[in-house]
């Protein structure tokens, strides 16, 4: 399916509910039932062809099959086991075990699989089980909740991050945090009864009279359901006894079940790090609770049309996607005591660990944020230029660019229509992204982008008001019979382009010679005459300054990223999409653009709007985008 397509098909599954929480795709296109029921009927257990136990799946470098890590390896199947069905990748119950051991995750109890059959559904997502080499825990947060997860240096901890996690229980988001320390103290004991490099929910964030004052308290567990903290404010501490009874009650737990109180003072002093993961409105099953509001978006940067860099780049910093968010109505109760919006954006390059199999880096990525201006608020159908982004201060943005999966950040900003810009840092770099963006209040977020259409003016010229001087330039051409085939029509604009103007050019294609035949020719000859050939003339006249104009260095060609601006001078107003499709069909390897391949591309739109219009029976005057785009392609 070419490109174009895959769009226009996951805009309308997306619309559908596809991908959603309730309506999960199929990785692979692998349904569980459906196998069930053929392993069921032939009497066999799953095999997975598309995640086979072989060397591949384990890895490509240091768990390659030539790897001596992986001598030895043997996959085999767990028993009593019973497959559930909540995981949406379906695998088979074969593991790569060596001398009768798990090679990779394990439960201390033999008999239990589901961690390491959770760890093989993930690898199989990610293409290897080195695929999951490295990386964060918040990774994880996201990949098994949908939601997006922000992590805080407790040692640079904000002046309202308490609060801030006030703010996330009351929104069910999930916390877990850690102790930092060096791999060889990994679930190592502190004095405090609290173990190193091991992960502790957050369950829970109060405040407590204590001596006639207020104290902040935090909740923690741990999975082991053991080794609890036995510091202030601990299961048994002598600070409850400061507590009134009624109030203690609610919160004290003397069972040594693994959860417990800590002083948030003590917190920031004795942790090291915390994740939060904001869940997504479809993830959580209770209509009643507070949640975000949310938008997600894709989206992709190629080279020569949208990959336009940061804004380090100002000649190409302005191709990049753009993303519209409408912030209406501050938050109730801030965290941090200052009005605002609050806004949580997560930009993530896609297939990131999917690309090491294949030796690709993953991008620098960060994304911009700008202020709308007041004349332009409401339009949705535009693409800001460099008219405005590079003439006002950004708002807000990412810091700094990174080279991991995912960039989050946190802001408050004032009520206000705003423009978010995802970008790499450098330019010209290929990838594929998703943007997503959380807000406390519900706030309309779309895609910037203007809609397909063409201001094209027809010429009605007769006879009569062709000059002389060209019916006679025309003559010496035409020849005889009065008309210029495809061959004379070559000659005549190598002729003229570039003897009798200043734009370098190595002549026209007879490609293109043939579409303007194609447009202008309605007796069917495959010539034209006089008139025809005048119409033309006005036409090429006018591509010809729009092209100058864009031809900076006076090279005969231009960048494919002023592609946008020239073809809108021209009449012609292109999405995203359809830029991206025209870039890939006339730029060159160096993605810039000459005069032939520009009056190409034009006069094949002019075609595309023609066809278009005898399609459009109802004669509406209105472009239906998704027809529009497949002609586009079809023309490609």
């Amino acid at each position: 399916m070419s490109n174009i397509a895959k769009v226009l098909s996951r805009r309308q599954d997306r619309a559908e509910g596809v991908g959603t929480n309730k309506k999960s795709i199929p990785f692979n296109k692998q349904n569980y039932q459906s196998l069930k029921q053929e392993c069921l009927a032939k009497k066999t257990l799953f095999c997975d062809p598309t995640f086979p136990a072989e060397p591949n799946s384990l890895g490509y470098d240091e768990l390659g099959e030539q790897s001596s890590k992986t001598r030895g390896v043997q996959w085999k199947r767990p028993k009593f086991w019973q497959f559930g069905e909540w995981v949406d990748v379906v695998i088979d119950d074969r593991l790569p075990t060596r001398d009768g051991k798990l090679l990779f995750v394990h439960s201390a109890e033999g008999s239990e699989f589901w961690s390491a059959l959770l760890e093989k559904a993930y690898a199989k997502l990610n293409g290897s089980y080195e695929a999951l080499t490295g990386g964060r825990a918040t990774e994880g947060f996201e990949d098994f909740t949908g939601g997006i997860a922000e992590s805080y240096e407790l040692s640079k901890a904000p002046p309202h991050l308490f609060k801030l996690m006030q703010k996330a229980l009351t929104l069910r988001s999930l916390m877990a945090c850690s102790i930092s320390s060096s791999s060889q103290d990994t679930e190592t004991k502190t004095s405090l009864k609290l173990v190193k490099r091991h992960a502790y929910s957050v369950t829970g964030a109060k405040e407590v009279h204590s001596y006639g004052r207020l104290v902040q308290l935090v909740r923690f567990r741990n999975p082991w359901g053991r080794v609890e903290w036995i510091g202030p404010w601990s299961d048994n501490s002598e600070e409850w006894n400061s507590v009134q009874p009624e109030e203690k009650a609610k919160l004290v737990y003397s069972a040594e079940d693994g959860e417990f109180w800590m002083a948030y003072s003590d917190f920031i002093q004795q942790f090291s790090r915390l994740d939060i993961c904001n869940q997504t409105p479809d993830a959580l099953s209770n209509a009643t609770v507070s949640r975000w509001n949310y938008s997600q978006f894709e989206g992709d940067w190629r080279v020569g049309s949208t990959a336009g860099g940061c804004s380090n780049n100002k000649a190409t910093f302005c191709s990049n996607p753009q993303f519209v968010i409408k912030l209406e109505e501050e938050d109730d109760d801030p965290y941090d005591g200052e009005d605002g919006c609050t806004i949580l954006v997560g930009l993530m390059q896609k297939d990131f660990r999917k690309d090491k199999r294949i030796g690709r880096e993953p991008n620098a990525i960060g994304f911009t944020i700008y202020k709308v201006p007041d004349k332009l608020k409401g339009c949705n159908n535009i693409h800001l230029g460099p008219d405005v982004l590079l003439h006002q201060r950004y708002t807000a943005r990412s810091n700094p660019f990174t080279y991991k999966r995912e960039v989050i950040e946190r802001f408050k900003l004032p009520p206000g229509e705003y423009v978010i810009i995802p970008s790499t840092y450098e330019p010209h770099c290929n990838g594929r992204f998703i943007l997503r963006v959380f807000t406390e209040k519900e706030a309309a977020a779309s895609p910037m982008d203007v809609e397909i259409s063409a201001d094209v003016e027809k010429q009605y010229i007769s006879d009569s008001d062709v000059g002389p001087h060209f019916k006679q330039l025309f003559i010496q051409f035409a020849g005889n019979d009065s008309e210029v085939s495809v061959f004379e029509l070559k000659q005549i604009l190598d002729s003229v382009i570039s003897k009798r103007t200043d734009v370098k050019t190595d002549g026209f294609s007879m490609e293109t010679c043939r579409h303007i035949i194609s447009l202008l020719d309605r007796d069917g000859s495959g010539k034209l005459g006089c008139v025809k050939f005048h119409i033309l003339w006005i036409k090429i006249q006018k591509y010809l300054e729009v092209f100058k104009k864009h031809d900076k260095d006076n090279s005969g060609t231009m960048s494919s990223h002023e592609m946008r601006d020239a073809v809108k001078e021209a009449g012609f107003q292109l999405n995203n999409d359809v830029l991206q499709v025209i870039i890939s069909r006339y730029a060159n390897q160096q993605y810039t653009i000459d005069f032939d391949s520009f009056v190409g591309c034009l006069i094949r739109l002019e075609m595309l709007f023609k066809m278009f219009k005898a399609f459009n029976k109802k004669n509406t005057g209105k472009i239906e985008l998704d027809i529009l785009q497949w002609l586009c392609l079809a023309l490609g």
